[in-house]
């Protein structure tokens, strides 16, 4: 679940990490109140999840509340495209913050490695960039420090970071405490990955955290039910948020061979058998364990509202899950929605010949095997 640029900077804040001032603001009206209350000089943000924001347009610098408030207005409301996310979202908040003289700008995350099975902090001298930039370029321009779970991080050790990362001596006393509030955000709010690019200092010699990003584990909510209004709209993509709010694992991959599943680890098999296929999967979708008709009907009614697919395939094994029940779902669901693509059909296990003969005499395709699944619908989907 990944949070707004607010939502992080609050999160921050709560743990002392020094943030830009700035308030949210979901109309003109309230984005000139907020620039006013911060002096006139300001910035304003596009609070969506998406990368590329600035280069989409959907953040810019004023001296004036008045300019603030007609820029808020015209972006409220307006739908952001960006190279990493072409569909676009929404933007339905701004971020009105204050603006910093910056003198230097810095890059920190923290996320895990699962090589190390730890936690590992990254720093580059070189913030306001790309950090896969970075990273191509000079590799040896990111510092990594790994957090041993059992000590956590020492004073010490963050000084060896920042040296590593040639940040200058005279940022060093604010950085140490910095990375360790960071540290301890990560772990007590269950996160998944913290970054902070910028990491700004300040013509006045100060350490901010110009920007936030911040994901949290979803298994973890039960735990943080402040997070939890958030949930819905914490996708990049709507179809994902859709799914979310209706419990569905799914994950938009943008290609057009829609696919469902039951269990992660067929859904992959089937992405992957899509792929060597020639075809390109629209998603991952895994309709769950003992899935009932009318859950099918809505992973179906799901894949189907994404205007890309142009076939779709189902690919059930049945154990918990009876494929009757499934086949019980497909057809509910064309019943009810115009089904203009090509479906292939692949039902395997318990209840596969019963799903068979209901399925038989409809406009779904059957298969035997995966592979002749996926070659059919890559088929039926090109012609």
């Amino acid at each position: 679940m990944k949070l707004h640029e607010y939502q992080s900077k609050d999160l921050f804040s709560k743990f002392g990490v020094p943030v830009t001032p700035g308030e949210v603001a979901s109309d003109a009206e309230g984005a000139l109140r907020a620039a006013q209350a911060l002096g006139g000089k300001v910035v304003v943000k596009a609070q969506v999840l998406m990368g590329g924001r600035g280069k989409a347009g959907g953040v810019k610098l004023f001296d004036r509340p008045e300019d603030a408030a007609a820029f808020a207005g015209e972006l409220i409301g307006k739908r952001l495209t960006s190279v990493q996310n072409p569909t676009g979202m929404v933007v339905e908040k701004v971020l009105v913050a204050q603006q910093i003289e910056i003198a230097e700008e810095y890059y920190v995350s923290i996320l895990l490695d699962r090589a190390e099975q730890k936690l590992v902090v990254m720093c580059s001298k070189e913030g306001g960039m790309e950090i896969e930039e970075v990273a191509a370029r000079d590799p040896q321009a990111i510092a990594r420090l790994v957090v041993n779970p059992i000590w956590g991080v020492e004073d010490f050790e963050i000084r060896s970071l920042a040296r590593r990362a040639k940040l200058p001596t005279n940022v060093v006393r604010q950085f140490v405490p910095m990375v360790k509030s960071l540290v301890k955000a990560y772990i007590e709010s269950d996160a998944e990955l913290i970054e902070v690019n910028p990491f700004a200092l300040t013509t006045d010699g100060k350490l901010i955290a110009a920007d936030a990003k911040v994901s949290i584990d979803d298994n973890s909510q039960f735990r943080h039910p402040e997070f939890r209004e958030t949930a819905d709209d914490a996708a990049e993509n709507p179809l994902e948020a859709e799914a979310a709010r209706q419990g569905i694992a799914y994950v938009h991959l943008g290609g057009d061979i829609g696919i469902i599943g039951n269990g992660a680890g067929l859904v992959m098999c089937s992405i992957d058998e899509v792929s060597a296929a020639g075809g390109k999967p629209a998603n991952f979708l895994d309709v769950g364990g003992g899935a009932k008709a009318d859950r099918v009907e809505k992973c179906v009614r799901l894949v189907l509202s994404d205007p890309n697919v142009k076939g779709l395939l189902i690919n059930i094994f049945g154990g918990i899950t009876r494929g009757e029940e499934v086949a019980h779902g497909i057809l509910e669901a064309f019943e009810h929605l115009d089904v203009s693509i090509p479906v292939v059909a692949r039902i395997e296990g318990t209840g596969a010949q019963e799903a068979l003969n209901l399925l038989s005499g409809s406009k779904i395709v059957g298969a035997t095997t995966m592979q002749e699944a996926a070659q059919r619908i890559v088929a039926l989907a090109g012609a």
